[in-house]
């Protein structure tokens, strides 16, 4: 036969005395006293409201702070408030330098540069026509794979000047005679030398003569005096060269050959405050009841204007000493 124990009672203390409980009891008195410590706490976290505590960053997490700082509210409702939105109102500098600097000359993009780079800034460029541009980078990805955020940027979007707008524009329009001749004339100070390469390889390319800046000018003149004259003949000798006759009757005209040159070399600053851009040109005309229309064409105008934006990325790298690249950054 099991002899059953009995747990043994415990004793509690009352003003007549010493009292013994049940196991029961016990518990019971053990529950009570959980609850009224719980709402204890509870009632001491309402009657402070508000508790400022730091919250650890999930393991393994890269770019934030180990610990942040947060505000968290009691009551009926309670909330965790970040402190950055508090704090925010009452900044008085920004967090992080961002935003974009526009610039219009490569001389104010290469000092704006100097002014804020670090030693991972970098320079990206679009150097095909027609929205060739510089941009820098300045807070760009560190060299060690850290990465940053990219929004401090300085972008040089090489504004046009109106001369070259011009001779963009008229690119194979046919004109009047007396228009073109006009044209010609207002824009010789944009005319230029052929050096002895560039005559050697356009007159072998095109089978023209290459015309000196004098012989436009005078190309010019003689068609204003030939301005609404019919056309007698066009003939193209054997050594290559163009030559139209008017059948005129103006009285300082002697009716003889006018001399055409084949192509003529445009030398024009294509960048607000740029270098001149050196571009060939063919000189064309087309003539039809005794009517003649002058027109030029530009040779490979897109090729040159490449040919200067990559020039201009070389004279940045060299003067901020910062890595370049042809190529958009990251978005």
């Amino acid at each position: 036969m099991v002899e059953k124990k009995e747990t043994p009672a415990t004793p509690i203390q009352h003003a007549q005395g010493e009292a013994l409980l049940t196991p029961s009891a016990e518990a019971a008195l053990l529950v009570s006293r959980r609850d009224v410590l719980d709402r204890l706490t509870e009632l001491a976290r309402e009657s402070r409201e508000v508790e400022l505590v730091e919250l650890p960053a999930p393991e393994g997490s890269v770019g934030i702070p180990s610990k942040v700082p947060a505000l968290i509210k009691y009551g009926e409702k309670p909330e965790i408030v970040p402190l950055d939105s508090f704090f925010a109102a009452h900044r008085t500098a920004p967090q992080r330098r961002a935003g974009t600097a526009e610039v219009t000359t490569l001389a104010s993009f290469c000092d704006l540069v100097n002014r804020h780079k670090d030693e991972h800034s970098a320079i990206f460029a679009k150097t095909s026509w027609p929205d060739p541009s510089l941009t820098a980078l300045i807070d760009y990805h560190q060299t060690d794979k850290t990465a940053r955020f990219g929004r401090h940027r300085i972008n040089y979007a090489f504004p046009l000047t109106d001369e070259f707008k011009t001779w963009m524009k008229g690119n194979g329009f046919a004109m009047e005679q007396g228009i073109f001749a006009l044209f010609l004339e207002e824009h010789a100070a944009e005319l230029a030398a052929p050096l002895d390469a560039e005559r050697t390889e356009y007159e072998l390319l095109f089978k023209e003569r290459f015309a000196a800046p004098i012989e436009v000018i005078n190309l010019s003149r003689n068609l204003e005096i030939y301005v609404g004259q019919k056309i007698k003949r066009t003939e193209r000798l054997q050594t290559g060269e163009r030559t139209v006759v008017f059948d005129t009757q103006h009285s300082d005209a002697k009716g003889e050959p006018v001399d055409i040159p084949g192509i003529f070399m445009v030398s024009v600053r294509a960048f607000v405050d740029g270098d001149p851009v050196r571009i060939p040109a063919r000189l064309r005309y087309r003539s039809g009841g005794g009517e003649i229309k002058w027109s030029y064409a530009l040779y490979r105008p897109e090729y040159w204007l490449r040919c200067q934006v990559q020039d201009d990325l070389a004279t940045a790298a060299a003067l901020t000493g910062l890595p370049t690249f042809e190529g958009a950054p990251e978005q």
